[in-house]
């Protein structure tokens, strides 16, 4: 794991509790596009599991995880894919 998704794994763990959490670099793929340049920040996918999405609507889930996130957007990511579920 890169230390850019270590960190993010980092803080959905303290932040959201997950029982389940998978991050992918995909920083490589997007190789040359401007606004990485631009933020030097990376493509990452998020796949978390957690109990605090229970009866939420995807919407809620994803506004969970950019707020857990909000302090690594100026450095760390550019673009996020999240799939975000209950147990």
């Amino acid at each position: 794991m890169s230390r850019r998704a270590q960190a993010i794994h980092d803080l959905l763990t303290e932040k959201l509790s997950p029982v389940a959490l998978h991050i992918e670099d995909d920083s490589w793929k997007h190789a040359g596009h401007a606004g990485v340049k631009d933020s030097k920040g990376g493509h990452f996918t998020v796949q978390i599991t957690a109990e605090i999405f229970r009866d939420k609507p995807p919407v809620a889930c994803h506004r969970l995880v950019y707020e857990a996130l909000k302090e690594r957007f100026s450095s760390t990511i550019h673009a996020l894919s999240i799939t975000a579920k209950a147990p």
